[in-house]
């Protein structure tokens, strides 16, 4: 426990704390019936010793009896307040462990997904029982630096759950993607906006109509990019906005995915050559028959456990 956390609590319920209050009523009352005891112990002594000494002795009493409350008022006021500061304590360790508690995977379900990133490989597990092994291919563990930009392509450890499930997914290419192959083929980077066109060194435009990437010719012709090729002229690759066909790629994870979140997932590959191998920006690349088993037979909300 940090005393800075329990301090924070202490200074909120200085004079709210309804058990502060309730404390202090009661100890209160006691300070009243020690005052009133004090007071009769004082006439009786002064009785008995005469009339001369009534004035000094009532004085007396005066001063023991407010002594004696300020000290008990101090002593309420410090007992009541480190009651409030155990509580306080104690309710903080007690959310301080819940998150904790809440941090840990939960005990292993029945059926799951079990990922040996060392030995790339994946079982579907029921109980005791193997319904299915498969060879994957991995997350490269290599980092890309483009520009000011950082990414790393690690598939990440520990413990996910199937988010989602996926017929012929299409993949829309990140933002690493364009910078991997712009580094690799010594190409410049442009961004494609909607309403600003890029000049061409032959006269032509580069610019966005509706969905579609193509370029405004000197003639007045619309030339189209294909869909299905990057778009690069010259020494220089341009990235199409979200949302345009060239922005769309079909076939490229396969028939099937498996969402885990964070943009990760269990998908197939064009790549056959890769699986077994370290070779992934993160994903988790399984053969095509084996993902179409998991897809008929993992539910949404199976535990994925990835070492």
């Amino acid at each position: 426990m940090r005393g800075g956390e329990a301090s924070a609590v202490v200074r909120g319920c200085d004079k709210s704390h309804p058990y502060l209050w309730i404390g202090l009523f009661v100890r209160a009352e006691m300070i009243g019936i020690v005052r009133i005891a004090v007071a009769v112990a004082v006439a009786v002594l002064t009785a008995s010793s005469g009339c001369s000494g009534a004035a000094s002795g009532a004085a007396r009493a005066r001063e023991v009896a407010t002594a004696d409350s300020s000290s008990a008022a101090r002593s309420l006021w410090a007992d009541t307040l480190a009651g409030v500061r155990l509580d306080s304590v104690a309710a903080a360790d007690s959310a301080a462990a819940a998150r904790d508690s809440a941090a840990q995977p939960p005990v292993a379900e029945a059926r799951r997904i079990v990922v040996s990133l060392e030995r790339r490989r994946l079982w579907w597990i029921d109980g005791e029982d193997t319904l299915l092994t498969t060879p994957i291919a991995v997350g490269k563990s290599e980092r890309l630096r483009f520009g000011k930009r950082v990414w790393a392509f690690d598939t990440p450890t520990g413990y996910r759950r199937v988010i989602a499930k996926g017929r012929d997914p299409v993949w829309t290419p990140p933002e690493w993607h364009y910078a991997e192959l712009a580094r690799d083929s010594s190409l410049a980077l442009v961004h494609l906006r909607r309403g600003r066109d890029v000049p061409l060194g032959d006269g032509s435009v580069m610019e966005v109509r509706g969905d579609r990437v193509g370029r405004a010719m000197p003639d007045g012709t619309w030339e189209e990019m294909p869909p299905d090729e990057e778009v690069v002229f010259g020494d220089t690759l341009f990235v199409p906005p979200e949302g345009t066909v060239n922005r769309r790629v079909e076939g490229e994870l396969g028939r099937y995915k498996l969402e885990l979140g964070d943009g990760y997932m269990i998908h197939g590959t064009r790549d056959s050559a890769s699986i077994g191998r370290a070779a992934t920006h993160g994903c988790i690349r399984v053969p095509a028959k084996g993902l179409a088993y998991l897809y008929r037979h993992v539910p949404v909300g199976a535990q994925v456990y990835i070492y």
